[in-house]
Protein backbone atom coordinates (compact mmCIF):
# COMPACT_ATOMS: atom_id res chain seq x y z
CA UNK A 1 0.00 0.00 0.00
CA UNK A 2 1.01 3.49 -0.82
CA UNK A 3 -0.32 6.66 1.39
CA UNK A 4 0.36 9.56 0.09
CA UNK A 5 -1.09 13.19 1.46
CA UNK A 6 -1.76 16.17 -1.44
CA UNK A 7 -2.25 19.27 0.62
CA UNK A 8 -5.37 20.58 2.97
CA UNK A 9 -6.75 16.98 3.91
CA UNK A 10 -6.59 15.57 0.58
CA UNK A 11 -5.21 11.51 0.74
CA UNK A 12 -4.96 9.11 -2.08
CA UNK A 13 -4.28 5.48 -0.70
CA UNK A 14 -2.86 3.45 -3.42
CA UNK A 15 -3.74 -0.58 -3.28
CA UNK A 16 -2.79 -3.77 -5.01
CA UNK A 17 -6.17 -3.30 -7.21
CA UNK A 18 -7.85 0.28 -6.40
CA UNK A 19 -7.06 3.96 -6.26
CA UNK A 20 -8.91 5.85 -3.21
CA UNK A 21 -9.52 9.18 -2.40
CA UNK A 22 -9.78 11.14 0.67
CA UNK A 23 -12.11 14.60 0.49
CA UNK A 24 -10.33 15.41 -3.07
CA UNK A 25 -10.69 19.19 -2.80
CA UNK A 26 -8.16 19.68 -5.63
CA UNK A 27 -9.52 23.05 -7.77
CA UNK A 28 -9.23 26.24 -5.73
CA UNK A 29 -6.99 24.74 -3.35
CA UNK A 30 -3.55 26.73 -3.14
CA UNK A 31 -1.75 23.79 -1.74
CA UNK A 32 -1.88 20.67 -3.41
CA UNK A 33 -0.15 19.23 -6.12
CA UNK A 34 -2.91 17.02 -8.00
CA UNK A 35 -4.59 18.30 -10.96
CA UNK A 36 -7.88 16.80 -11.41
CA UNK A 37 -7.50 15.65 -14.93
CA UNK A 38 -4.87 13.32 -13.89
CA UNK A 39 -6.64 11.44 -11.31
CA UNK A 40 -8.51 7.85 -12.08
CA UNK A 41 -9.95 7.16 -8.28
CA UNK A 42 -11.75 3.80 -8.51
CA UNK A 43 -13.07 5.23 -5.36
CA UNK A 44 -13.89 8.63 -3.43
CA UNK A 45 -14.29 8.51 0.73
CA UNK A 46 -15.90 11.46 1.99
CA UNK A 47 -15.81 13.06 5.33
CA UNK A 48 -18.69 15.66 5.30
CA UNK A 49 -20.21 18.15 3.07
CA UNK A 50 -18.10 21.38 3.64
CA UNK A 51 -16.78 22.41 -0.16
CA UNK A 52 -13.50 22.32 0.90
CA UNK A 53 -13.70 18.45 1.31
CA UNK A 54 -15.85 17.44 -1.56
CA UNK A 55 -13.90 19.34 -3.73
CA UNK A 56 -14.08 18.11 -7.00
CA UNK A 57 -15.76 14.93 -6.25
CA UNK A 58 -18.67 15.47 -8.80
CA UNK A 59 -16.41 15.97 -11.91
CA UNK A 60 -13.89 12.95 -10.71
CA UNK A 61 -17.02 10.40 -9.74
CA UNK A 62 -18.76 10.75 -13.19
CA UNK A 63 -15.35 10.71 -15.89
CA UNK A 64 -14.02 7.60 -14.04
CA UNK A 65 -17.42 6.06 -13.00
CA UNK A 66 -15.64 6.08 -9.28
CA UNK A 67 -18.19 5.01 -5.89
CA UNK A 68 -18.36 7.97 -3.57
CA UNK A 69 -18.82 6.47 0.05
CA UNK A 70 -20.31 9.47 2.40
CA UNK A 71 -22.32 10.40 4.99
CA UNK A 72 -25.90 9.56 4.19
CA UNK A 73 -27.23 12.85 3.36
CA UNK A 74 -24.12 13.58 1.52
CA UNK A 75 -24.82 10.60 -0.45
CA UNK A 76 -27.75 11.10 -1.05
CA UNK A 77 -27.45 14.96 -2.46
CA UNK A 78 -24.68 13.71 -4.38
CA UNK A 79 -26.19 11.30 -5.98
CA UNK A 80 -29.03 13.80 -7.51
CA UNK A 81 -25.75 14.88 -9.13
CA UNK A 82 -25.16 11.56 -11.45
CA UNK A 83 -22.64 10.49 -8.88
CA UNK A 84 -22.65 6.23 -7.73
CA UNK A 85 -23.19 6.15 -4.13
CA UNK A 86 -22.86 3.95 -1.25
CA UNK A 87 -24.51 6.01 1.78
CA UNK A 88 -23.14 5.00 5.38
CA UNK A 89 -23.61 6.62 8.94
CA UNK A 90 -21.45 7.00 12.26
CA UNK A 91 -20.66 3.71 13.73
CA UNK A 92 -21.78 1.57 10.49
CA UNK A 93 -18.82 -0.36 9.15
CA UNK A 94 -19.04 -1.89 5.53
CA UNK A 95 -16.08 -4.59 4.18
CA UNK A 96 -16.10 -3.48 0.31
CA UNK A 97 -13.91 -5.22 -2.43
CA UNK A 98 -11.38 -2.58 -1.72
CA UNK A 99 -11.01 -2.47 1.73
CA UNK A 100 -13.06 -2.00 5.00
CA UNK A 101 -14.69 1.55 5.56
CA UNK A 102 -15.75 2.41 9.40
CA UNK A 103 -17.59 5.60 10.49
CA UNK A 104 -16.17 7.30 13.67
CA UNK A 105 -18.21 10.23 14.84
CA UNK A 106 -16.37 14.04 14.49
CA UNK A 107 -17.35 17.44 15.98
CA UNK A 108 -17.98 19.93 13.30
CA UNK A 109 -20.36 20.81 10.88
CA UNK A 110 -21.31 19.55 7.67
CA UNK A 111 -23.32 21.35 4.86
CA UNK A 112 -22.56 21.89 0.85
CA UNK A 113 -22.78 25.70 -0.22
CA UNK A 114 -24.07 25.71 -4.23
CA UNK A 115 -23.05 28.56 -6.35
CA UNK A 116 -26.27 30.23 -5.99
CA UNK A 117 -25.16 30.33 -2.18
CA UNK A 118 -27.79 28.19 -0.96
CA UNK A 119 -26.64 25.61 2.08
CA UNK A 120 -27.66 22.45 1.58
CA UNK A 121 -27.65 20.28 5.05
CA UNK A 122 -25.56 17.30 4.40
CA UNK A 123 -26.13 15.16 7.80
CA UNK A 124 -23.49 14.68 10.34
CA UNK A 125 -19.65 14.67 9.57
CA UNK A 126 -17.41 12.15 10.20
CA UNK A 127 -13.82 10.39 10.28
CA UNK A 128 -13.02 7.44 8.86
CA UNK A 129 -11.46 4.04 9.32
CA UNK A 130 -10.19 2.14 6.50
CA UNK A 131 -8.28 -0.86 6.54
CA UNK A 132 -7.35 -2.73 3.76
CA UNK A 133 -3.68 -5.19 3.31
CA UNK A 134 -3.80 -6.16 7.21
CA UNK A 135 -3.70 -1.54 7.81
CA UNK A 136 -5.62 0.97 9.39
CA UNK A 137 -5.70 4.17 8.54
CA UNK A 138 -7.60 6.86 10.18
CA UNK A 139 -8.93 10.25 8.32
CA UNK A 140 -10.09 11.81 11.37
CA UNK A 141 -12.15 14.44 8.77
CA UNK A 142 -12.98 18.29 10.46
CA UNK A 143 -13.27 17.94 14.01
CA UNK A 144 -12.46 19.16 17.64
CA UNK A 145 -11.27 17.18 20.77
CA UNK A 146 -13.19 14.96 22.15
CA UNK A 147 -12.86 11.79 24.70
CA UNK A 148 -14.08 9.02 22.29
CA UNK A 149 -11.13 9.13 20.44
CA UNK A 150 -9.53 7.07 23.34
CA UNK A 151 -12.35 4.48 22.10
CA UNK A 152 -11.85 4.26 18.71
CA UNK A 153 -7.89 3.69 19.32
CA UNK A 154 -8.87 0.96 21.76
CA UNK A 155 -11.01 -0.93 19.53
CA UNK A 156 -8.87 -0.29 15.95
CA UNK A 157 -5.49 -0.24 16.17
CA UNK A 158 -4.43 2.62 13.63
CA UNK A 159 -1.68 2.56 11.72
CA UNK A 160 -1.87 5.96 10.14
CA UNK A 161 -3.88 8.81 11.53
CA UNK A 162 -4.42 11.98 10.20
CA UNK A 163 -5.29 14.79 12.02
CA UNK A 164 -6.45 18.76 11.77
CA UNK A 165 -4.12 20.89 13.42
CA UNK A 166 -5.23 24.19 11.81
CA UNK A 167 -7.09 25.37 14.88
CA UNK A 168 -9.64 28.09 14.12
CA UNK A 169 -12.21 25.45 12.48
CA UNK A 170 -10.77 22.24 13.75
CA UNK A 171 -8.08 21.14 16.38
CA UNK A 172 -5.15 23.69 16.79
CA UNK A 173 -1.53 21.83 17.85
CA UNK A 174 -1.77 20.96 21.37
CA UNK A 175 -5.64 19.46 21.46
CA UNK A 176 -4.34 17.28 18.03
CA UNK A 177 -1.59 16.36 20.11
CA UNK A 178 -3.81 14.62 22.54
CA UNK A 179 -5.73 13.40 20.44
CA UNK A 180 -2.61 11.15 19.70
CA UNK A 181 -2.25 10.32 23.14
CA UNK A 182 -5.65 8.84 23.03
CA UNK A 183 -6.03 7.24 19.57
CA UNK A 184 -2.10 6.12 19.97
CA UNK A 185 -1.43 5.28 16.15
CA UNK A 186 1.88 4.24 15.00
CA UNK A 187 2.11 7.09 12.23
CA UNK A 188 0.62 10.72 12.52
CA UNK A 189 0.39 13.01 9.97
CA UNK A 190 -1.06 16.72 10.56
CA UNK A 191 -3.49 17.53 8.00
CA UNK A 192 -5.97 20.80 7.49
CA UNK A 193 -3.31 23.65 7.96
CA UNK A 194 -1.86 26.90 5.88
CA UNK A 195 -4.14 26.31 2.91
CA UNK A 196 -6.13 29.89 4.09
CA UNK A 197 -5.05 32.41 6.46
CA UNK A 198 -7.22 31.63 9.18
CA UNK A 199 -5.62 27.90 9.60
CA UNK A 200 -1.71 29.24 9.05
CA UNK A 201 0.03 26.98 11.80
CA UNK A 202 3.57 26.21 12.15
CA UNK A 203 3.62 21.90 11.96
CA UNK A 204 6.44 21.64 14.27
CA UNK A 205 4.60 23.19 16.88
CA UNK A 206 2.21 19.98 16.64
CA UNK A 207 5.22 17.64 16.06
CA UNK A 208 7.04 19.16 19.30
CA UNK A 209 3.87 18.26 21.08
CA UNK A 210 3.30 14.66 19.88
CA UNK A 211 5.24 11.65 22.34
CA UNK A 212 3.33 8.88 21.69
CA UNK A 213 3.40 8.23 17.84
CA UNK A 214 6.45 9.11 15.13
CA UNK A 215 5.16 12.42 13.29
CA UNK A 216 5.83 12.21 9.61
CA UNK A 217 5.14 16.57 8.39
CA UNK A 218 4.73 15.75 4.67
CA UNK A 219 4.25 18.16 1.77
CA UNK A 220 1.62 18.02 -1.24
CA UNK A 221 2.80 14.56 -2.99
CA UNK A 222 5.07 13.09 -0.10
CA UNK A 223 4.56 9.45 0.85
CA UNK A 224 4.05 8.21 4.58
CA UNK A 225 7.11 6.29 5.18
CA UNK A 226 5.31 2.87 6.56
Amino acid sequence: MKISYHGHSVVKIQTIDNVILIDPFIKGNPVTDLVVENEKPDVILLTHGHNDHVGDTVELATRNNSLVVAPNELADYLSWQGVKVHNMHIGGSRQFDFGKVKYTQAFHGSSYVTPNNEIIYTGMPGGILFTAEELTIYHAGDTALFSDMKLIGERHPIDVAFLPIGDNFTMGPEDAAYAVSLLKPKIVVPIHYNTFPPIQVDPSLFADLVKDAETQILQPGEYVNL
